[in-house]
């Protein structure tokens, strides 16, 4: 393919510092990083850069600032939300071979990795020491730690022992300047304003992650996982708000609903039953004591709610199984529909029943199944909503029910993500849920790391003037910080 000036550019400037297959500017080599998890966005980049140390990121990153090009991080693109999409003017900086694990100290709980390790690696790396690192998203085979902290993902144990922001020390960051900060410390705090919790969950817009320090935690005596079955998902979704008040902690507290059901046990074969309208899984772990203790007092609680059935898994075997189901249950979707869209929304634990039957409704007006998968222990809901995109119309309507759900979570007076991110996919619904003071504040802090607007624009915020096009909110007149990405 012929190349740009700008292009031509970087790949004189970049071909000083990377070997030449750690450069890709031909459209074979591009395709693959078009898109990150939602596919219905799709960009080729202008090209791909895959450094290998620090300094080449530094030098990438000088460069596409001195030469004013746009910068997109990516990690192992299983993002759900188009954070990691591409744009046609800018430079791809795929983290890919950032994949060591540089120290473990098990005295100190504390592991340093790179961005591109993946979450199951560490605790795989760590066991031994009888340690593990507690965040563990769905996609934890694959997904890096960088991409968790850009996102701050959560996992079914985030309830217990928290989100990425919760189970980090430090990170080790580069600016759009290419200047190489420690933003944290190992310690358990650090002098000055809190950029740490700043940092994660910022998508890249602010610096790239090229390190980062993890907390580690024992790995629990005993873990124990109920499963109980309710015949109503109302009296399901209020039965999570109930074991929560009763005092009870679980390490996790997960809901599906009878489409999701049956999509995992026909995939895994957890032995889930067909027959519940929902399921509730609530794993109890700590000491034996203590665990011994709260299974009953679980139990009773599940069962004054509505519950049909409690099973307690009999060894770890089937423990492991009931959470595989869970673990599974996106891909086990994808098997009965052409094609599904994620949804992730956070709400109040009381408004579970509530939310809920929103959905069904909004479900029926837009005639689109949904099977409803979700983190119930904090209220993080991700409704997937089955659509076939050969149907003309078919996306734009699954998109416009995504919002209404979107929506409905801030109604109930919780938030349009919970751990996905904004990314491209819910720009629009921040003007639902921020006011035109909140969103310029937001825009002030990306303009302190980058003035220019180069690292992963278009992304996260969206434009005061963007709002205000869609009748969200009334603003002033003013300047776009850069131009909106497309719609693909």
């Amino acid at each position: 393919m012929s190349t740009t000036n700008t292009q031509q550019q970087l790949i004189n400037a970049f071909s000083t510092v990377l070997p030449a297959d750690a450069v890709l500017y031909n459209a074979e080599d591009l395709h693959p990083y078009e898109c990150d998890g939602l596919s219905a966005f799709r960009q080729i980049p202008l090209m791909v850069v895959l450094p290998e140390t620090v300094e080449q990121v530094q030098s990438i990153i000088k460069t596409c600032h001195q030469l004013q090009v746009p910068v997109i991080a990516r990690g192992a693109g299983t993002g759900l939300s188009g954070g990691a999409l591409p744009l046609s003017t800018g430079v791809l900086l795929s983290l890919a071979k950032f994949k060591q694990i540089l120290d473990i100290d098990p005295l100190a709980r504390t592991a340093r990795v790179q961005p591109g390790v993946r979450n199951l690696a560490i605790s795989e790396a760590v066991k031994s020491h009888g340690l593990y690192y507690a965040p563990d998203p769905s996609s934890q085979i694959a997904c890096t730690i960088g991409g968790n902290v850009a996102e701050n993902s959560g996992g079914v144990h985030c309830l217990k022992y928290g989100l990425t922001v919760h189970n980090i020390l430090k990170l080790d960051i580069v600016t759009i300047d290419g200047e190489l900060h420690s933003i944290g410390s190992d310690a358990l705090d650090s002098p000055g304003y809190d950029l740490l919790a700043l940092m994660t969950g910022s998508e890249g817009m602010l610096g790239v992650i090229v390190e980062v320090t993890v907390k580690l935690l024992p790995i629990p005596q005993q873990a124990k996982v109920i499963m109980a079955s309710f015949d109503d998902v109302y009296k399901a979704g209020n039965a999570v708000a109930s074991i929560i008040s009763a005092g009870i902690i679980p390490a996790g507290l997960e809901m599906m609903d009878k489409l999701a059901i049956k999509a995992a046990e026909d995939f895994i074969h957890a032995n889930y039953p067909l027959d519940a309208e929902a399921i509730l899984l609530c794993e109890l772990d700590g000491t034996e004591i203590e665990v011994n203790e709260m299974i009953p007092l679980a139990e009773k609680v599940l069962r004054d709610n509505g519950a049909t059935e409690t099973r307690l898994a009999k060894d770890d075997i089937e423990r492991a199984k009931f959470w595989q189901g869970r673990k599974s249950a996106f891909p086990a979707v994808g098997r009965m529909s052409p094609d599904y869209y994620c949804m992730d929304g956070t709400i109040p634990k009381s408004e579970l029943g509530n939310v809920l039957q929103q959905i069904a409704d909004l479900s029926k007006e837009y005639n689109l199944p949904v099977a409803n998968v979700f983190h119930a222990g904090d209220g993080n809901m991700h409704p997937l909503i089955l659509y076939d995109a050969n149907i003309e119309g078919e996306l734009e309507r699954t998109e416009e029910f995504g919002a209404k759900i979107l929506e409905a979570c801030v109604q109930a007076g919780g938030t349009i993500t919970g751990e996905h991110g904004v990314g491209v996919e819910k720009i629009d619904s921040m003007c639902v849920q921020f006011k035109s003071a909140e969103l310029s504040q937001f825009h002030a802090i990306k303009k302190a790391f980058d003035p220019d607007t180069l690292l992963n624009p278009g992304k996260a915020v969206p434009t005061l003037h963007r709002c205000a096009e869609l009748g969200a909110m009334h603003v002033h007149d003013g300047k776009l910080p850069h131009p909106e990405l497309p719609r693909f």
